[in-house]
């Protein structure tokens, strides 16, 4: 199950010392409305292995300016607080799979 990032929680879920996946989307954004069921899809997969999240850009604009997230869908991987890997764009669930399990 996805966690919904938010800018209380953020920093606590980034440092959690299990990796992290964030993304980044907004309610307007057709290619983020287009991959959501693949992250939710994966959030379950992954469930104590891999953290994943979504961020929406109109809420915390702050964390998506601290990464300078200028396209949506953007996803981060983070490992030990630590951004290791960045994907932008839509792709089907192979590909965003592919990249879940490499910050493993």
């Amino acid at each position: 199950m996805e966690v919904t990032i938010t800018n209380e929680n953020f920093e606590s879920l980034k440092n959690s010392g299990q990796p992290l996946a964030v993304d980044f989307w907004a309610e307007w954004c057709g290619p983020c409305k287009m991959i959501s069921p693949i992250i939710s899809q994966l959030a379950e997969e992954f469930d104590g292995k891999l953290t994943v999240g979504k961020c929406n850009v109109e809420d915390c604009e702050d964390i998506a300016a601290e990464y300078g997230i200028r396209n949506i869908p953007t996803i981060l991987f983070f490992k030990d607080g630590v951004i290791v890997d960045k994907f932008v764009g839509a792709a089907n669930k192979a590909k965003l799979q592919e990249k879940f399990e490499s910050i493993l």
